[in-house]
């Protein structure tokens, strides 16, 4: 029975992110997949490389720090997948946020940026958006610019895995797991690949399955210690008008932040709107769009954007985060992953963003390194450039 160092069970942007880091730190490294890659969550964001402007309203100041050093890591490693767009910001008489606190949150935002030119924001005259996206104009004060990042969600992960495999790391999907057991040497583990049960020893698990993490929990012995969680759906539409000249950042009846964004489907350039964010109860696997959260999603877009006429939803997509169960409202929980040793061996990623996983993948090596021993390191994840197919 072939033996391991690490096996990572699900390939999306963290699992592929912790198999990258895990090669380079010397390991070897086996990835188990159901599906595709990026079949789950990783292919549902809304597409961003951000710092979470949002975030700092819930005070999560490092995270947002963490986040803006790693979308710079990423422009600089992955030029052809990571772009900065303009994002907008219009207020009017019935915003929230007025205009002193939005240009608070700014300078905080490019503060924590280091102050590089890259976060800097401005104050742009908003006749001229009207012009550009027909912006509503009735009751609009200010707007407000500044820069964040977006990416095509799937080509990132493929390339984070292209990247992997170049260290060493094998990839096996579709692959099912079917059982896992703790023994003397780490862990056996089960799956099925054509139709053939086959096994592998493993001295370290990592489970980066996001939403299904609990459910893998179910297939392993002896029992294991899961977290309690919620699964929140996210749901986007991609609608069939002109795309903006920039993203907007909106703000809906409900406080909830949109963004209204420029994206690429089957080869023309839409406008994608998202996203929603509604409790999810159930298997992991029968998520979708409601009709509700892509009514939602077209009212927010038609408040700002009037003149559009003739709007026709040409896909609709959801995908689930995973947050630390709370009786408090969603917006507020920590966005940051949770690494949790559901058994000694056996580290499980809840949560996460997109933009961090790269620091979130040197974090979990540093976890399980003294499980494993030290083995000479052949690259570092912040000098390995992810390369556009």
């Amino acid at each position: 029975m072939k033996e391991l160092d690490v096996v990572v069970i699900g390939a999306g942007i963290h699992g592929a992110g912790v198999a990258q880091a895990a090669a380079a730190a010397g390991y070897g490294v086996l990835i188990l997949e159901k599906n595709e890659i990026a079949a789950g969550t990783s292919s549902k964001s809304s597409k961003l490389i951000h710092g979470g402007l949002r975030y700092l309203e819930s005070y999560q100041f490092s995270l947002v720090r963490k986040s803006l050093k790693e979308r710079a890591i990423l422009c600089r490693l992955a030029p052809g997948l990571v772009k900065l767009q303009p994002f907008y910001i219009p207020i009017y008489k019935t915003t929230t946020r007025r205009p002193w606190q939005i240009r608070v949150g700014l300078s905080l935002y490019a503060f924590l940026g280091g102050l590089h030119k890259d976060n800097l924001f401005k104050r742009v005259k908003h006749k001229g958006i009207k012009n550009i996206d027909k912006l509503e104009q009735t009751n609009l004060q200010k707007v407000y610019q500044y820069h964040d990042g977006q990416t095509h969600d799937v080509n990132l992960t493929k390339a984070v895995m292209f990247s992997a495999k170049e260290l060493g790391v094998e990839l096996k999907y579709p692959a099912s797991v079917v059982s896992i057991v703790k023994n003397e040497k780490g862990f056996k583990i089960t799956y099925k690949e054509d139709n053939k049960e086959k096994s592998i020893q493993a001295k370290v698990i990592v489970n980066a399955t996001g939403p299904w993490a609990n459910e893998l929990h179910e297939l392993i012995s002896p029992k294991v210690n899961s977290l309690d969680i919620d699964l929140v759906q996210g749901s986007h539409i991609i609608i069939d008008t002109p795309a903006p000249s920039g993203i907007y950042y909106l703000e809906a009846e409900d406080k909830r932040a949109v963004f209204v964004m420029p994206y690429e489907f089957k080869g023309e350039i839409k406008t994608m709107v998202g996203t929603t964010e509604k409790l999810f109860t159930g298997k992991a696997d029968d998520v979708k769009a409601t009709e509700e959260e892509v009514e939602y999603l077209l009212n927010v877009y038609k408040s700002y954007f009037p003149e559009q006429k003739n709007i026709n939803v040409v896909h609709q997509f959801a995908g689930l985060r995973v947050l630390p169960k709370d009786d408090g409202s969603m917006f507020s929980r920590p966005r940051d992953t949770i690494l949790h040793w559901a058994m000694p061996g056996l580290l499980t990623l809840y949560g996460g963003k997109l933009t961090a996983y790269r620091s979130t993948s040197e974090l979990v090596i540093k976890k399980i390194k003294p499980l494993l021993g030290k083995k000479q390191r052949i690259a570092c994840t912040d000098q390995l450039y992810l390369l556009a197919d």
